[in-house]
């Protein structure tokens, strides 16, 4: 083989092998730091159990307890996020966002466990009052009308 065939060949290798591993390691990262947004109906039928998964909706009135789970001395908020069709609760054990309110939007993320409850690790509070999220806004449909 002429060594300028040669030279161009592993030239074109090593850059073919180069850009494989970049885009091996960019799927790897997405897949790793992807989360999937569920609506209440969907967390209680099709979400995956044990896996990451933020769920959003309405906070219910009156569904905001406090207390503790099993052996455990940690403090759990509980509470229910709603739609128009179903509900999810909700397990989450830390400080609750200011803006955190019944009857306001709200997103948790966490994990569902075998009963389908939301052992979140994070949940958020809805920070504008007209901001409602295109995916809830749709399964509300006439019902709810933003401020």
């Amino acid at each position: 083989m002429n060594p300028v065939r040669k030279q161009r060949l592993m030239i074109v290798l090593s850059v073919m092998i180069g850009v494989s591993i970049a885009i091996g390691l960019m799927v790897f990262g997405f897949k790793k730091g992807f989360t999937a947004f569920y609506t209440p109906v969907e967390a209680s039928t099709i979400a995956p159990l044990h896996k990451s998964i933020k769920v959003g909706g309405m906070v219910k009135a009156g569904s905001i307890k406090e207390g503790t789970v099993g052996d455990s001395k940690k403090l759990v908020i509980s509470f229910i996020i709603y739609d128009d069709k179903e509900e999810t609760t909700v397990h989450y054990t830390g400080l609750l966002p200011d803006l955190f309110a019944e009857n306001e939007m709200s997103i948790a993320s966490g994990k569902l466990n075998d009963e389908r409850i939301l052992i979140a690790d994070k949940v958020l509070a809805k920070h504008d009052e007209n901001y409602v999220p295109k995916e809830i806004m749709d399964n509300y449909g006439e019902q709810h009308e933003t401020k």
